[in-house]
């Protein structure tokens, strides 16, 4: 049971960090458009960024989830040639 909750883990998480990422470049970048009055320059810079990392965060879960994949096929194509073996 509690090996199908750590499967959930990592996609679960990876929303997360999207959401983050977008609202930490928006809010940062606002943040600093305030105390230096470049509006609204460091905004879309900072919401920039963090499209940038949330696509990053999404490429390394996709990228993840296949090596996962990989793992599962070979394991099973062992256990089949092991099967046909006996």
């Amino acid at each position: 049971m509690q090996q199908n909750w750590k499967g959930l883990a990592g996609p679960g998480t990876v929303g997360l960090e999207v959401v983050l990422s977008i609202a930490l470049g928006l809010f940062g970048g606002a943040w600093l458009d305030k105390k230096f009055s470049t509006a609204p320059w460091l905004t879309v810079i900072g919401l920039a960024y963090g499209v940038a990392a949330a696509g990053r965060a999404i490429y390394r879960a996709l990228k993840r989830a296949n090596r996962e994949l990989e793992d599962l096929e070979r394991k099973e194509r062992e256990e089949r040639k092991k099967f046909d073996d006996d």
